[in-house]
């Protein structure tokens, strides 16, 4: 008996751009369950377990989004460096601290967002905020820059 073959048809609409995320995390353990998370939900991750790693990277790519982990004061500093050279990039990545333990005595000077993984549906719309917020903001951008263009057109 012949076994006949179909050929799947594939949709050629162009796919959504999958947000690229850079996750700073020295704690082994919970850089390899975040990322698990937020590869299971569709976004590209990068790890990176310090500091320096992670400015490399922010460097060499470019990112919808920067988490970085805190877990104890001295990683606080180290945190806000890289979330400071994440904000210094011309692609204007969102930026996050991930903390495993809440409470305002922890918040960062910076005043930004601290995301508590407990939750996981909680953090994945946090995140999505975050991603959205940042599009709006590149919207807004890209808005400026060509509206003197229409008006001297006119």
């Amino acid at each position: 008996m012949a076994t006949r073959h179909r050929t799947a048809t594939r949709d050629r609409s162009p796919s959504p751009e999958v947000a690229r995320v850079l996750l700073v995390e020295d704690e082994v353990t919970a850089r390899l369950t975040l990322r698990a998370i937020l590869q299971a939900s569709g976004y590209s991750v990068d790890l990176a377990g310090s500091a320096p790693e992670a400015m490399d990277k922010i460097e060499q790519g470019q990112y919808a989004l920067v988490l970085c982990g805190l877990r104890s004061d001295d990683d606080q500093d180290e945190c806000r460096r890289v979330i400071n050279h994440a904000r210094a990039q011309d692609y204007h990545p969102a930026t996050a601290y991930l903390t495993a333990s809440g409470g305002e005595s922890r918040r960062p000077k910076s005043g930004r967002l601290l995301i508590e993984p407990q939750e996981v549906p909680d953090l994945l719309s946090k995140i999505a905020d975050l991603l959205a917020d940042r599009a709006v903001g590149r919207e807004r951008r890209n808005m400026r820059r060509h509206r003197p263009l229409e008006l001297a057109a006119n």
